[in-house]
């Protein structure tokens, strides 16, 4: 379990699911129904849901590209942590978010694959906590004109090495969707 102390709950962090980041992105609109129905699921077991928010010179703050998609919809009181790093725990306060509520086990859908999420769940298991990556709620762009291998390869490995990530004292899983148990509060 996480070795943050009295940190029992779960919250979803949902990361960057903006246009700008998964307009050409592999199976944009399955993982995008994946992401609406763990935030349904949370919701609805009122757990927290914790949306980051990019913002880059490709993602100016207010502009389309920026906003979330349009299928997504944050919640009130739903707290929006805005990076402009890959990891969402860098120059924000998502810590601090997490530490209000209790949370200790992350469970984490998003865009994309190969940057914010890796990072993100890197950044959360060495700062302590649980980490479950949702293998079909994550997805990427298309980048193999810079050497990266295809989108699907890129989502299958990152689905296969974190689910065989070990670290003393936590625990790393990936489950699909159906799966996800958001109970762990």
């Amino acid at each position: 379990m996480t070795t943050l102390a009295d940190r029992p709950h779960t919250a979803l962090v949902v990361i960057d699911v903006q246009n700008g980041v998964v307009a050409d992105a592999h199976d944009r609109d399955k993982v995008v129904a994946n992401v609406a129905t763990l935030v349904d699921r949370a919701r609805a077991g009122q757990v927290p849901v914790v949306w980051v928010q990019h913002n880059a010179e490709d993602l100016p703050v207010g502009s389309d590209a920026w906003r979330y998609v349009p299928e997504l919809a944050q919640g009130e009181g739903e707290p929006v942590v805005h990076k402009q790093y890959g990891d969402s725990f860098e120059a924000t306060d998502l810590e601090a978010v997490l530490a209000s509520a209790g949370v200790g086990h992350l469970v984490v859908a998003g865009a994309a694959t190969d940057a914010c999420v890796r990072s993100t769940i890197h950044g959360a298991v060495t700062r302590g906590y649980d980490v479950t990556l949702v293998g079909d709620a994550h997805t990427t762009g298309d980048l193999t004109s810079y050497g990266a291998p295809p989108p699907e390869a890129v989502i299958a490995h990152t689905n296969l090495y974190w689910k065989f990530h070990e670290v003393p004292g936590r625990t790393t899983a990936v489950v699909d969707t159906a799966d996800v148990d958001l109970s762990r509060s």
